[in-house]
């Protein structure tokens, strides 16, 4: 169980970031970032979490919006490859020139291509959209798993506090008890030495020392 309380480093924090920044520049999840972190410093992906969006994230805005840069053109480079690599699944068939129209066939260049540039750039449009939203989603699941797991910390402390101060309340109790119980005994003692000296009797000898009578 990953009990670590002490305070973050300079060298948490660096490498808490360059995890992040790795992760972002890869595709990856900030969640699965937090969890690296956190077996290699020993810590909650909670607790890696908390510190950075507290502390460490304001301190790489630019790396941050560079690390997403990246990885969105390695996306776009890699869908761009993936789709004019691919070999449509159907083609209309090629017309047959009759032999009249052979010797003055001339055939001009499609403009076909026109048309499927626009269609990659509105297809890597659309793919880049998903992609934005999907980090964005990834990311507010892993601040709910965070936030969750720092709300269930703060009820166990509170129960802690709450504990505490019943603890707290039985030992001013039993001191008051103790107080009063040493004042009484106090008092006692008092009164039985006052009833003492008033049945003793004393007399004065010649050189006017006082001396106790026997009864």
């Amino acid at each position: 169980m990953k009990v670590r309380q002490d305070a973050w480093s300079h060298e948490d924090d660096v490498l808490l970031a360059e995890t992040v920044l790795k992760h972002i520049r890869e595709g990856s999840t900030q969640l699965q970032a937090f969890e690296e972190v956190g077996d290699e410093l020993n810590r909650t992906s909670a607790a890696c979490g908390f510190r950075w969006n507290a502390v460490v994230r304001q301190r790489f805005i630019k790396q941050i919006a560079e690390a997403k840069k990246e990885r969105k053109q390695r996306k776009r480079a890699m869908s761009f490859s993936y789709y004019t690599q691919r070999k449509p699944l159907w083609a209309p068939p090629a017309a047959q020139p009759s032999m009249n129209a052979v010797s003055s066939y001339n055939p001009e260049p499609a403009s076909s291509s026109s048309l499927s540039l626009d269609a990659v750039i509105q297809y890597l449009q659309t793919l880049s959209d998903q992609t934005n939203s999907k980090e964005v989603e990834e990311e507010n699941q892993a601040l709910i798993k965070t936030n969750l797991e720092l709300i269930n910390r703060n009820r166990e402390l509170e129960i802690e506090i709450q504990k505490l101060k019943q603890d707290s309340s039985i030992i001013e109790e039993d001191y008051q008890s103790l107080i009063q119980i040493m004042n009484r005994a106090r008092r006692m003692a008092i009164l039985e030495d006052e009833e003492t000296l008033s049945n003793t009797s004393f007399k004065m000898d010649k050189n006017g020392n006082l001396e106790k009578l026997a009864k």
